[in-house]
């Protein structure tokens, strides 16, 4: 019995021990487990070299932790095509980010406050891998659908004289044929290929000039809402501003210097964004196309490529708001066509 007794003790005692020791173990093991999936984020001008962790891999349904702080001035994180809130990084503090992605595929981050020149150079990718679900691909742009060379020169060959009036166009709308309020020939067609093509139609030669750039105005104007070119104004202003300038003169403070783009230094040097408030420039673009220059970005101007960053519905208010400068501009702008105003 005191054999029994004995033995059973000392079951216990290393039981005990055992039990001791794999508490804390176990909880390191936790702990470490957890600090995998932590990383430490330091934001820096592009200048003092951008993100200090440029590409980060993490498996889908895997929570990661960004522990972020900014090393010189105040920084913003988001990530791209992302209802995730930005967050504010600044100088010497940190906050952390926890992030959980259902889906596989490239997730592109970026700094959302202005902080030098090269400001749009401060991107990163968060690969995510593994057996889940791959995030849904973006469809073909309409630009390469349609086969537009987004380089070429597309200046309005027509412009109104006067300052159109959608109010007056919505009144004239009745008398166009059926093809001109499709969004499809909206998303295709420059404002002035179809103020060209309504001009051919013999049932509106009666219509003025000017009736039928009302309702060239009305159609592009139906095509949007205040929500959305109050969207678009508020991008432009956070990412465009600074090379087009705040009323799209292509005046920024990032492009003071440049010269204007000619045929003569297209390609050697970088040039000036062209002037959005001359209507030969806008109003002979189509959306396709100006959606093609955001998507990818303008040879020339040092334009970045906006296609990870932005989704369809702000691209879409973008355009939306791009046109309403052109339409406020005619015969208040005294700018004049150039020979090649090809990269918005």
């Amino acid at each position: 019995m005191n054999m029994k007794k004995e033995i059973l003790a000392r079951v216990l005692v290393i039981g005990l021990l055992l039990i001791a020791i794999a508490v804390p173990v176990g909880g390191y093991l936790i702990s470490s487990a957890n600090m995998d999936h932590v990383v430490e984020l330091h934001a820096r001008m592009p200048e003092n070299g951008g993100w200090s962790v440029g590409n980060i891999t993490v498996q889908v349904g895997q929570p990661i932790t960004l522990h972020m702080t900014s090393d010189d001035v105040v920084h913003g994180f988001a990530i791209g095509k992302s209802d995730q809130p930005t967050i504010e990084i600044m100088p010497g503090e940190f906050v952390d980010t926890t992030l959980t992605f259902d889906k596989t595929g490239t997730y592109t981050f970026y700094c959302t406050h202005w902080c030098g020149p090269n400001h749009w150079r401060m991107r990163g990718t968060i690969e995510v891998t593994g057996a889940g679900p791959a995030s849904q691909l973006d469809s073909e742009p309409l630009y390469l659908q349609l086969g537009i060379d987004i380089d070429a020169p597309h200046l309005a060959k027509v412009v109104p004289t006067i300052q159109p009036s959608a109010e007056h166009g919505a009144k004239l709308a009745y008398l166009l044929p059926d093809y001109a309020t499709s969004r499809q020939t909206y998303l295709t067609t420059s404002p002035a290929d179809l103020w060209l093509k309504l001009r051919s139609e013999p049932s509106l030669s009666k219509l003025t000039d000017s009736d039928l750039w009302d309702v060239v105005r009305w159609l592009w104007e139906r095509q949007t809402t205040p929500e959305s070119l109050s969207s678009g104004l508020k991008i432009f202003i956070d990412f465009a501003a600074a090379a087009h300038g705040m009323t799209g003169k292509g005046d920024g403070v990032m492009v003071k210097g440049r010269p204007t783009m000619t045929p003569e230094n297209m390609g050697h040097t970088l040039v000036r964004p062209p002037d959005f408030t001359d209507p030969h420039t806008l109003l002979g673009a189509s959306p396709a196309l100006l959606e093609g220059k955001i998507i990818r970005g303008g040879m020339g101007t040092g334009m970045p490529s906006w296609g990870a960053i932005f989704t369809q519905q702000q691209i879409d208010a973008i355009v939306g708001y791009l046109y309403t400068i052109a339409w406020n501009s005619v015969g208040v702008s005294s700018a004049t066509p150039t020979q090649d105003m090809s990269h918005p």
